[in-house]
């Protein structure tokens, strides 16, 4: 009933433009212990533990608005873009010339152009008359704002003209590592109404699905922070992932400095070497840096993996026979940060020679995970344990799916068994063949805040490790109608995703563009 709930309020919108210490009391229930994550998460932790300067979503918040070119004050002048060409060239030197969209206002037409070979745009108005304006606006930061790059060749049409257009203006700042958006607006002369297209962006570094993806996920990467604004720590872990992932499949490197400016201006973070109070994430980022290492071979990488995960085996005790404690308090054992676990040692076992201590903490976390009972009679995987060490019960999330798979896929990789691919099999047909986890076919997790628009795109990670791994790659449909269906249905015009991806498509940030390119990346 939630779930018919919740699709129905996005239908509405889219018409407007944890367990105990054996010897201790039961404690009261914590957000963990409501059926959906909170953003503020384990609230047993001190608040220093839960909110801090490197955390995003801490100080205020972007405006969504910007300084807008439909303002009455004149902007200021936007710095001059030099790429392959600088900004202001003619448009009659372009050679391609592609229209994105056109919107009408009072009779005018304004367009939006793209020359793609060179990365640039401009705008045009049609039907104009004598003092008709138009311009393109600019935007760094996925179309919130526009402050630098507002009015950019703002112009209009002299007497005799039925078209007029702007100069072209780069998407893009090379060097400055900007990753841009443009819009084409207009005024007809002496009138207040303005209209402006969508944002869309050239086909540079954007010439198909996964990479135009993922160049819209950079549109959100802060260069000050080195994490993605408008999603949260352990989010901006996973969405590097999704980087580098697909830095790995489509071989476009155009991204790669994420990798250390994140690394550098967040090691010192929280405890340092990305350690913090809960342990799946200091899991995500271990694994994010093993990717790292895995494309790049330096052993910074690995040993900040390394130290995380000698971090999270101190949080393994006997309670409920073993596992590990999801956060520092202690009040909860639970499937997505012991299924990290295993997925973390295996992992670091395959990349350290000679290695004994990370594959026998894989082997017993797993053991522990398969006894726990927190795979349900469906195989589906539930959150965690209650305060009797049973199965609680709560939502089967994606990832709490997911994550298992890649765990198994590592875990075989260090041993050769052949048991646990099948293990993996029967949970990954249990899960892609959910009707709770696939309504009408395709993925969908009931729930929203900070944390729930990531998981999908984990599941997908995970699955597609296995699908890979399996001869007869059995999952490889499923993954491409997750795909055909989000790029379908769920996509805007800036190639941003939302977090249904039977659509809608309402709004977009870090961690549901994330998911969409862990998306791609597994589609292929």
């Amino acid at each position: 009933m939630l779930r018919a709930a919740f699709l129905a309020s996005l239908m509405v919108s889219a018409v407007v433009v944890a367990v105990p210490p054996a010897t201790a009391a039961p404690p009261v229930l914590s957000v963990v212990d409501c059926d959906y994550y909170c953003d503020d998460r384990d609230p047993s932790l001190p608040l220093t533990a839960r909110r801090s300067a490197y955390r995003p979503g801490t100080g205020a918040p972007p405006t969504t608005a910007g300084p807008p070119s439909t303002g009455n004050a004149p902007p200021a002048a936007a710095a001059v873009i030099c790429n392959r060409y600088c900004d202001a060239r003619d448009p009659a030197l372009a050679p391609a010339d592609r229209l994105a969209q056109t919107v009408a206002v009072g009779g005018r037409q304004i367009s939006l152009r793209f020359n793609d070979t060179d990365a640039m745009g401009w705008a045009v108005v049609s039907a104009a008359q004598q003092g008709d304006e138009v311009w393109l606006d600019r935007s760094f930061d996925a179309g919130v704002s526009w402050g630098s790059g507002s009015r950019l060749g703002n112009t209009a049409a002299p007497a005799g003209f039925g078209t007029w257009r702007t100069m072209m203006f780069n998407v893009d700042d090379w060097v400055g590592l900007g990753v841009g958006l443009l819009r084409a607006c207009g005024r007809p002369a002496g009138s207040s109404a303005i209209a402006c297209t969508s944002w869309y962006r050239t086909t540079w570094n954007a010439g198909e699905r996964r990479t135009a993806a993922a160049t819209a996920l950079m549109e959100r990467y802060n260069l000050n922070t080195g994490l993605f604004d408008t999603t949260g720590w352990w989010n901006s872990a996973n969405a590097l992932n999704a980087i580098i992932d697909n830095i790995r499949v489509t071989g476009m490197s155009s991204y790669r400095y994420a990798i250390a400016r994140t690394y550098d201006l967040n090691r010192a973070a929280w405890q340092g070497d990305f350690i913090n109070d809960y342990n799946d994430d200091v899991a995500w980022w271990g694994l994010a840096w093993l990717a790292a290492y895995d494309l790049t071979g330096d052993s910074r990488y690995l040993n900040t993996a390394r130290a995380g995960a000698n971090h999270i085996h101190r949080f393994w005790d006997s309670v409920c026979g073993g596992g590990i404690w999801w956060s520092s308090s202690k009040t909860y054992k639970n499937a997505i940060a012991n299924s990290l676990y295993v997925q973390l040692n295996a992992a670091l076992h395959n990349r350290i020679p000679g290695d004994t201590t990370y594959l026998q903490r894989a082997r017993t976390g797993w053991t522990w995970f398969q006894n726990s009972k927190m795979i349900n009679g469906a195989n589906l995987v539930n959150d965690g344990l209650n305060s009797s060490c049973a199965n609680n019960n709560l939502t089967p999330w994606s990832y709490n799916q997911g994550v298992p798979l890649a765990a198994l896929v590592e875990l075989h990789r260090a041993t050769g068994d052949a048991s646990l691919l099948a293990k993996a099999r029967t949970l990954a047909d249990a899960s892609t063949s959910s009707t709770f986890l696939n309504p009408g076919g395709i993925l969908f997790d009931d729930g929203g805040g900070g944390d729930v628009p990531s998981f999908k795109g984990i599941y997908v990670r995970g699955l597609a490790a296995l699908n890979r791994t399996l001869a007869d790659h059995p999952y490889t449909s499923y993954l491409r109608r997750q795909a055909d269906t989000a790029h379908a249905r769920d996509r805007s015009s800036a190639d941003a995703y939302d977090q249904p991806w039977a659509g809608p498509f309402q709004r977009s940030d870090g961690a549901r563009q994330h998911s969409a390119v862990d998306l791609m990346n597994a589609a292929g």
